[in-house]
């Protein structure tokens, strides 16, 4: 199967997914097609997406029956109040814009068109020490007519601001449990430390986190209060230089992704003591087909996350 099929998908969505790719490979989709269905899947209805394509209604239902008709599945339960995404149609929304993107990404590299416009990419602090900044720098050295903003914060600030428009593009983690986004890579959470130390100050562990709402505290102290063990919290910083150096300077120790330790730090062993505190996954958002230049961006950083 060619890369460009390689997307992740949610647990609930994966048998769908294995129909899906087996049929695609015996029909061409239509990226006409793929582009009515996108619309409708988020959110709009079949009346909506007809006024935003300026097609008749009856056009964008074709569309959609053309499609179900080449898959041989339903991809929408339509009723006279609701639409809802079939398994099938929810497990084809990556594939869908992962081929719409492709297409135009290789339309534009044969056309020699330059990219313009602007980005407002947001990240996670966790990645500013690690291999984003570097896919950043080559994003804007292949693109300089391309305005690139640039939103460092903490995961739930991120996807508040993506929610409410004002950023294109976030990449960032998520709570466990949720759907939402393109999985870049999954990683394990670890207790990162000064080296010769283990962060305990009687029986309990001293802490160093980022503030509320944090995804990592939370999921830190959850493991903690579930393990019984007696914590308290010793240095509180909002930025991740804060976080390394009070861990560095040896005040406590702090939950990260074992992928994203940096030097001068780190992984605790297991001890008996510290709990485990499960997996983390680093998701992609972005809204439906993406402009081109957040196209661009988005594949130049999913393709850097399959090799994490």
């Amino acid at each position: 199967m060619d890369s460009l099929w390689r997307v992740s998908l949610s647990r609930g969505t994966r048998r769908a997914a294995i129909t899906v790719i087996a049929l695609a490979d015996r029909h061409m989709l239509d990226p006409l097609l793929l582009r009515t269905f996108l619309l409708i899947s988020q959110g709009n209805s079949f009346s909506e997406a007809s006024r935003k394509l300026a097609l008749r209604q009856s056009t964008v239902s074709d569309h959609i029956r053309r499609l179900e008709e080449c898959l041989g599945r339903r991809l929408f339960i339509r009723d006279t109040h609701s639409i809802v995404m079939t398994p099938e149609g929810e497990a084809l929304v990556d594939f869908a814009r992962t081929i719409i993107e492709t297409n135009e990404r290789a339309e534009r590299f044969f056309a020699g068109t330059k990219l313009r416009g602007k980005v407002r990419f947001g990240a996670s602090e966790d990645l500013v020490a690690g291999w984003l900044p570097s896919v950043l720098k080559t994003f804007g050295d292949n693109h300089p007519e391309i305005d690139l903003e640039y939103t460092i914060a903490l995961s739930s600030t991120l996807i508040s601001r993506y929610e409410a428009g004002d950023l294109d593009a976030v990449l960032c983690k998520r709570w466990p449990g949720e759907q939402r986004g393109q999985v870049v890579w999954r990683d394990q959470f670890a207790w990162a430390a000064a080296r010769g130390t283990d962060g305990m100050r009687g029986d309990a562990v001293q802490l160093i986190l980022y503030p509320p709402p944090a995804i990592t505290r939370s999921l830190a102290l959850s493991a903690l209060q579930h393990a019984g063990v007696p914590w308290r919290i010793a240095c509180t910083s909002d930025s991740l230089n804060g976080v390394v150096s009070a861990t560095q300077a040896g005040l406590g120790i702090t939950p990260l992704a074992r992928s994203l330790i940096p030097p001068g730090l780190v992984e605790l062993e297991p001890n008996g003591i510290l709990p485990p505190i499960g997996e983390v996954d680093f998701i992609l958002l972005r809204l439906g087909t993406a402009r081109a230049p957040v196209a661009e961006l988005c594949a130049a950083i999913l393709a850097k996350g399959r090799e994490v």
